[in-house]
């Protein structure tokens, strides 16, 4: 048993190299909460969103969690951190940019495919993503 797990490991470690685009990548965007907050990012009218408002519609993170998460998305250019501090309190507002707007392509992906293959949602089927109060 010890033996095929160490060839198993053997041959994850020579095929999945941390130079590897796809290794790269899953490592900022498979961590926990990552999608849901760009996803919350894009919701709605305002093309800006608040902390409190993204906080608000993600109940279950911590506060600590929420402000890594997007200091990596910020830090990896998929959102810019807007600073209004003309008014008090002073308010910080998160956006999607381009690299970030074009990566809700791919969440719209994944959402196509669970609805073709495993999650039956009949109001998610018939919305868009931007529209959605789930």
């Amino acid at each position: 048993m010890y033996t095929r797990l160490f060839i198993i490991d053997s041959i994850l470690k020579y095929t999945m190299d941390d130079n590897c685009t796809v290794y790269k990548t899953m490592d900022y965007i498979s961590k926990k909460w990552t999608l849901l907050i760009l996803l919350e990012i894009y919701k709605g009218k305002l093309s800006k969103k608040r902390y409190s408002e993204i906080k608000n519609k993600i109940p279950d993170i911590t506060p600590k969690i929420l402000s890594s998460r997007l200091k990596e998305l910020e830090s990896e250019g998929l959102i810019t951190k807007h600073i209004d501090a003309t008014s008090f309190p002073v308010k910080s507002e998160y956006a999607l940019t381009k690299v970030g707007l074009d990566f809700i392509g791919i969440i719209k992906d994944i959402k196509s495919w669970a609805l073709r293959w495993k999650i039956h949602n009949k109001l998610c089927e018939q919305l868009d993503c931007k529209d959605c109060d789930l």
